[in-house]
């Protein structure tokens, strides 16, 4: 046990610390997500539904913002370990600029063309004209969630994740009540439907943005940001910056589309299976929240342990962290499989979408595992060692060449049934921690990305 386990305590100091802070973060997003759809589907199912396209649009987007945030906080943490802010102030100017440029796109698109927009994901014309006026609203938080969450992971890069966390309990608290007023019209409040979502949603992201704003230029005493950094343009890192996020961003965009297109298969079986597929995703999600969290919190921990110098101190490190990625998909999965009529019964739904969901929820309790595993060891220690091409080749080359194809031909050539067809969505969950395995422990992925004093 003695050489699975480190025994170094600077690494249980780092680590655990920040998976429970980001894993809160994002459980209180996913909440948020929670909350939305229940109250825009207790109201109306036409609302839900252009809500439902609209958010895949926000997703697309928070693929590439996660991008370019990555980017910032796998070079910042490296920087951190070597006990060098300035260039961290630096690339995080850098990263803000980018991610600005995307949100101002996406912005831009679905002001000038949001019917355009919206009938890549459907030719309901009363959904398209629904997601049209939740779209007005929610276009504007395109431009606030790109510049919030890139700080996020900013901060994240020298270990300070708990204001992440702040940042969605406040949204959930925000968007709770605005949406209970708003949507329903109580406490006085005018009847809006998925107008009042828009504008809890809108003044949601507004605040946090705030809140984010606020302690990096007031509170934060490590970085010890000025308002001219943010508003900085450093070419000196430019290249670096490249380098590191360019892979990750393709890789986060291709991801987007690879969700819609799946979405788009399940969609054209049966309806059943659209709320099928949504129930069991969101029992994923919440019970293997700690396992996505393992990613960002391990390559933070990897980037400044290499930043550092301390490179006898990885391979421990990696070994440790590959243990506790098994005992989190453990877990999850457990979970999942135990809980999975529990909480199925908490949805008002047919009989034919229960049992489909209950046998979906069979297949993620096994798939998690290897999610919980693979997931991490590419975007993590992988990433966070250095190399970001990495987990981006593997990524797209089992979507784009094996997934949606064997997918596609399972449901519309073969027409194998659904949970057939649903197998075919997840294996590659299993099948990425062989390639994923053999790369982390051959330790070919660390690299020094520090420019020298």
């Amino acid at each position: 046990m003695e050489q699975i386990i480190t025994r170094d305590k600077n690494f249980y100091k780092t680590f655990f610390p920040l998976l429970i802070v980001i894993g809160l973060q994002y459980l209180a997003g996913l909440t948020v997500n929670l909350v939305d759809n229940i109250m825009l589907g207790a109201y109306s199912e036409l609302s839900l539904a252009g809500a439902t396209i609209v958010n895949q649009i926000q997703f697309m987007l928070q693929q590439l913002v996660a991008g370019i945030g990555m980017g910032v906080a796998v070079l910042g943490a490296q920087y951190w370990g070597k006990g060098e802010v300035d260039p961290i102030r630096r690339i995080a100017s850098v990263g803000l600029t980018f991610a600005l440029v995307a949100g101002f796109l996406f912005f831009i698109t679905t002001v000038t063309m949001p019917s355009y927009a919206l009938r890549l994901f459907t030719d309901d014309k009363a959904v398209i004209a629904e997601g049209i006026t939740y779209l007005r609203l929610m276009c504007w938080t395109f431009i606030l969630f790109s510049i919030s969450n890139t700080l996020v992971h900013c901060l994240q890069s020298v270990e300070t994740a708990f204001i992440g966390t702040l940042m969605s309990v406040s949204t959930i608290i925000i968007n709770s009540i605005l949406n209970y007023c708003f949507i329903y019209g109580n406490f006085g409040a005018p009847e809006l439907g998925i107008v009042g979502a828009g504008i809890a949603t809108l003044v949601s992201r507004t605040i946090e943005l705030v809140i984010i704003i606020a302690y990096i230029l007031c509170v934060d005493k490590k970085l010890k940001m000025k308002v001219s950094h943010l508003l900085s343009f450093d070419m000196t890192f430019l290249k670096d910056f490249f380098r590191v996020s360019v892979p990750l961003v393709i890789s986060g965009g291709l991801w987007g589309v690879a969700q819609a297109a799946q979405l788009s298969i399940l969609g054209h079986i049966d309806a059943t299976v659209i709320a099928a597929n949504s129930i069991a995703n969101m029992v994923f999600v919440i019970f293997a929240v700690l396992g996505i969290a393992s990613a960002s919190a391990s390559s933070v921990t990897i980037g400044k342990t290499i930043g550092s110098g301390r490179l006898d101190l990885v391979r421990p490190y990696a070994r440790t962290l590959q243990f506790t990625y098994l005992i989190i998909g453990l877990l999850a999965g457990a979970g999942i499989f135990f809980c999975r009529e529990f909480i199925v019964n908490f949805y008002s739904i047919t009989g034919e979408t229960r049992e489909l969901a209950l046998q979906f929820l069979i297949i993620l309790s096994i798939t998690t595992v290897g999610t919980c595993y693979e997931y991490p060891v590419a975007s993590g220690i992988i990433a966070g060692g250095g190399d970001t091409k990495y987990p981006a080749i593997v990524e797209n080359t089992f979507m784009w060449l094996f997934i949606i194809p064997s997918a596609f031909l399972s449901a519309f050539v073969f027409e194998f049934s659904p949970v057939v067809t649903f197998c075919f969505l997840k294996i590659d969950q299993l099948l990425k921690c062989i390639p994923n395995g053999i790369r982390c422990n051959r330790y070919k992925w660390v690299r020094q990305l520090t420019k020298p004093d």
